[in-house]
């Protein structure tokens, strides 16, 4: 009799991270900015950065090649690569 059993602790079921509020299961502890934006489908597009949160600091601008240290919980988002500050108010002074 052989036991195949895996103990529940060695099981690996990988880390929930979320971007944009939906969540992605993955298993590697890192992933890089163009990984990232592979997750999703379909993916993001080079019309939106992708930002990681890091609570008690400023949000950091994540490009394609920076690698992401994975974990359970990590929250990244992404906004619009290129901010539109509208026309200036006609008949204005």
């Amino acid at each position: 009799m052989s036991d195949q059993h895996i103990p529940e602790e060695e099981k690996s079921e990988g880390f929930k991270i979320k971007i944009d509020r939906i969540e992605y299961c993955v298993e590697q502890e890192e992933l890089t900015g163009a990984q990232l934006r592979r997750l999703p489908t379909p993916p993001i597009g080079v019309d939106r950065d992708l930002f990681e949160v890091l609570p008690g600091h400023a949000d950091r601008k994540i490009d394609d090649a920076y690698v992401v240290e994975i974990f359970n919980g990590k929250r990244l988002f992404t906004a619009p690569a290129h901010i539109n500050p509208g026309q200036a108010m006609a008949g204005r002074n």
